[in-house]
Formats: structure tokens, C-alpha cells, sequence
């Protein structure tokens, strides 16, 4: 898998344009004409020979700085070549987003300076790949409950821990490893530091005590990680402030990227969806006679919109020069939408083929298992929706604004397109909003959110039609979202639900 990549000198020359062409070439070729995707997708990993054909042209040079040999670590290069892979392989864009923005981006912002060239060549030119350590078995989201565990050394820093459901388990030359500092009196520093480790190092390999069966991204390894390290100094990453605002921004950045891995896959949906419909013929005429599947087919396709919409607004400001720690209702709302639009739009197309759409082998189908678990990593969808309605809350109650169309529309990102709701938003938020109605308000938030950036992107030359479907589309959403934030739900759990409630008594 280590095979040598071409020179950097070769990637200064080759427009992004040329790029980004050839790199899908080389994808159509694996993964539908020497290839058989079907195959692919349900194996562990890819084959040497595979992978060394999809790195020829070293992708990943995209989020390596200009003065290292890289393209520059632009954004929008970024996105549109986790978008390109996407379009082929799901999975295949998730390693590109886990080597990116989890690793190489916090390197160029983080790492000492000395470290720095050695990791970027060996990713230009032996194809090395690297990821983040953060979540622990009793610790997901609680990620500042952690327990691993450093102790400075002379030389060194000792880590010790358990880490789990890493991206790239065992495949992986390079991680980043977040722990907490072991203090005298026994107990761990609030704070949250970060090293770099070099697993082909001696006193730093990581001991994979188990993989997991993970259902979908099949291409991908997981599993449960122990570590018992010896870190150099110069390894660690350094902060610009606190460590805990040092993993916001990489994770709210990692965030704002899901919009890349989310776009080519939507627009295979898309695009597998209009195909099938158009040859599939039922009676006198095919599936795109039916009322029903246009409106089907019309959701994939605002989701398509969306999705573009903020790609073009993380190419705005998420690159790494910017510190996005602070940027949570933006980055909460990108990763919590792309994920819910990349789940039924692959629902969808598995809805439309039929029996076949529910075949593993079906694009559609394995569509369904491979986008699910994003709407888990790196945030519950849940719990990323409420952290919105929370934000929003707190800046209503400060700025004395209790009725929330009254709030949005004086919010910059949500004052151009607050007039398409203002009929379902007119209402003022109770001072006590219970837990599943916040979830309902981030949802209807990070709707309205969306649309804003899509009125931008009109702004910016975007095709009318899409964006006037799209808008209507979420106006459609949000107003069965209100309904369901305006309904008095307050069912909680039966635990001895048992009793009396068989129905063969009563037949």
C-alpha cells in the first residue's frame, strides 16, 4: 500500500481543473471498469493495487500547504475531492475526510514546525494516512470526562488509554490522540491535549485489541485501540489558547466538511434515481409519470441544492487560518442536515428500485447502510440539533427577542430567507423548552439556516429553478416541524408495560 506517488514537483504544475479530472478517471476506472463495485463494497479495506491506482496522483496533497510540496490546503479543492469520491464510493470519501480533516489540517495549524515536513512528504510520497483518537468506550460525546491518561517524562510523554470506533483502526501510520493530564493528587486536568503518534515507531505502536463488525462504510476499519505510548516532546500539538478550544475548532471544521462528503453522494442518488425512473416502465409509461415520484425525485434534488449551498459557504470560512471554535451553530447545522439529507435521499433510491433497491449490492440500498452512521460520528444528530436550539436560545433571551421570526430576522444568517417563513415562525419560544423540543427547534433552526445559504448561492449566479424547488421544499419541512414543536407531547416511558397488554387476552 506504500507505493511512491508522483513527485511534488509534478503536482505544482497540473491545474485543479486537470486534477480533479484525472482523479475521477482513475475512480470510474476502479470502481465500474476494472473493478466491480458491488464486490468492493462489501470487503474490509481495498487492495494494494486498487489503492495504489486511486493515490497515483496523491489526493491527498490537496490539504497540504503550498511550502510543504501540497496543492494549499484550499477548501473548495478540498470539498470537491471528498465530492468526487463520494460520487463512486462513500466510504472512499470518508478516508479522504478522516485524513484531511482530522489529521492533516490540525497538523498544518497545530504541529511544531519541526514535525511537519517529514509527515507531509511521507503522506506525498508513500501514501501514508492518518486519524484522530477521541472517543472511548464509557466516554462518546463526554469527550472532557475522558480517561486517557499523560505523564510528562524527561524526553517524553508517557499516554496511556482505551480508545475506540476510529476511522482507520489498524490502517492508519499516524494518529492524533486527545488525553488529559495525570495530576499528583491522582486525578486528570480538565483540559484536553493533543500528539501526534507514528505507529512504524518503536514505543508508539498501538495495540488493536479488537475490530469491530460495523454494519455499512465496510471499506473502513474500526475498532478498539490500546495505548501504552511513548510520545517526543516535539509531537505534541500546540494550542492557541486552551486545548479544549483547540478540539472545537478541529471538530467544528471537520463538520463544516461533511458537505463534500455529502455532495457527490447525493447527486449518485440523484442521478440513479432520474435513470432508473426514466427506464423503468410500469403499464403505458415510466416512473416519472407518477405524481409521486416526481415529488420523490424533487427532495433528492433540493437536497442537492442544499448541499451545494454549503459547500460554497464552508469554502467561505472554514478554512484552517480561521479559528472556528466558536462557529458551533454553523458547523452543528451543516453536519446535522448533510447527514439527514444523505440518509433519504439513499432511502429514496432504495424506495424507488424496488425489491433490487434492498439488495447490499444496490447503490441505493448499500447507500442506506453507509450514510446511516453519519448521522452518529462526531455528534449525535440529536444532540447537535439541541446544542442549535440552545445557542439560539440563549442569544434570544440576551438580546430580549422572544418570538422567533422577530430573532431571524435580524440574524445574519437567516435575514434573507426569514420572509419565506414568516407565517409558520411567528410565535413566541417558552422560557422552559423541554429536551425533545429542542431537538424540534434545532431542526426547524438548522433548516431555515440552510435555505439562508442557498439564497446566497442564487446570489452568486446559481440556477433559479433549483433553488426556487428547494426553498419551497424546506418551507414544506419546517411547517411540519412547527406542528410537531407546537404538539403537547409529553409521553415518557411504561417500564412494566407487560401487564394487561397482551392482546391475545382480549381476542
Amino acid at each position: 500500500m506504500k507505493q511512491m506517488t508522483k513527485s511534488c514537483s509534478t503536482l505544482e504544475k497540473v491545474s485543479f481543473s486537470q486534477f480533479l479530472t484525472d482523479f475521477e478517471e482513475t475512480l470510474k476506472n476502479q470502481f465500474r471498469r476494472e473493478g466491480d463495485i458491488n464486490k468492493l463494497s462489501l470487503k474490509r479495506g481495498l487492495s494494494p493495487a486498487i489503492w495504489k491506482e486511486i493515490m497515483s496522483n496523491a489526493p491527498l496533497s490537496v490539504a497540504i500547504p503550498e511550502a510543504y510540496g501540497g496543492r494549499g490546503s484550499q477548501v473548495k479543492e478540498c470539498l470537491a475531492l471528498m465530492a468526487a469520491a463520494s460520487y463512486e464510493s462513500l466510504p472512499l470519501s470518508l478516508t479522504f475526510g478522516i485524513n484531511i480533516a482530522l489529521f492533516l489540517e490540525p497538523v498544518a495549524k497545530y504541529a511544531n514546525e519541526e514535525v511537519k515536513a517529514e509527515i507531509f512528504n511521507r503522506f506525498l510520497t508513500e501514501q501514508n494516512m492518518g486519524g484522530l483518537m477521541i472517543t472511548e468506550p464509557e466516554y462518546g460525546s463526554d469527550a472532557l470526562n475522558m480517561k486517557t491518561a499523560h505523564k510528562e517524562l524527561n524526553d517524553c510523554y508517557r499516554i496511556k488509554g482505551i480508545k475506540h470506533w476510529q476511522g482507520l483502526t489498524g490502517l492508519a501510520d499516524y494518529w492524533i490522540i486527545a488525553s488529559r493530564k495525570a495530576l499528583p493528587t491522582g486525578d486528570l486536568n480538565r483540559d484536553i491535549e493533543f500528539f501526534i503518534c507514528d505507529v512504524t515507531q518503536e514505543g508508539q505502536e498501538i495495540e488493536v485489541e479488537e475490530y469491530f463488525d460495523s454494519i455499512g462504510l465496510y471499506m473502513i476499519p474500526y475498532g478498539r485501540n490500546k495505548l501504552n505510548l511513548k510520545i517526543p516532546k516535539k509531537y505534541k500539538l500546540e494550542p492557541e489558547s486552551t486545548g479544549i478550544k483547540m478540539m472545537l475548532d478541529i471538530l467544528h471544521r471537520s463538520r463544516m466538511q461533511f458537505p463534500g462528503m455529502g455532495m457527490g453522494f447525493i447527486k449518485r442518488m440523484l442521478d440513479e434515481s432520474i435513470a432508473h425512473c426514466k427506464n423503468r416502465i410500469v403499464g403505458a409509461s415510466n416512473l416519472l409519470a407518477l405524481d409521486q415520484v416526481q415529488f420523490q425525485i424533487s427532495r433528492i434534488q433540493s437536497a442537492y441544492t442544499l448541499c451545494s449551498a454549503m459547500c460554497s459557504r464552508s469554502s467561505e470560512i472554514s478554512s484552517f487560518e480561521n479559528n472556528l471554535a466558536t462557529q458551533g451553530l454553523e458547523a452543528n447545522s451543516m453536519k446535522a442536515m448533510v447527514a439527514d439529507l444523505m440518509q433519504e435521499s439513499s432511502q429514496l433510491l432504495a424506495q424507488m428500485s424496488g425489491a433490487k433497491g434492498y439488495r447490499i449490492s444496490h447503490i441505493g440500498g448499500r447507500g442506506v447502510m453507509d450514510s446511516r452512521p453519519f448521522q452518529v460520528f462526531e455528534g449525535s444528530n440529536e444532540m447537535l440539533y439541541s446544542q442549535i436550539a440552545e445557542m439560539v436560545f440563549r442569544e434570544m433571551k440576551k438580546q430580549k427577542r422572544l418570538n422567533l421570526l422577530d430573532y431571524l430576522k435580524n440574524h445574519p444568517l437567516t435575514a434573507k430567507v426569514s420572509d419565506h417563513f414568516r407565517k409558520e415562525l411567528n410565535f413566541i419560544i417558552d422560557a422552559i423548552v423541554p429536551q425533545r423540543k429542542l431537538v424540534d427547534l434545532g431542526k426547524i433552526l438548522a433548516r431555515v439556516i440552510s435555505a439562508g445559504y442557498v439564497k446566497e448561492l442564487y446570489e452568486k449566479g446559481f440556477r433559479k429553478d433549483l433553488v426556487d424547488s428547494c426553498i419551497e421544499t424546506v418551507e414544506q419541512e419546517v411547517a411540519a416541524l412547527v406542528s410537531s414543536f407546537k404538539f403537547p407531547n409529553t409521553n415518557t416511558v411504561i417500564y412494566d408495560y407487560a401487564e394487561n397488554s397482551s392482546w391475545l387476552k382480549y381476542s
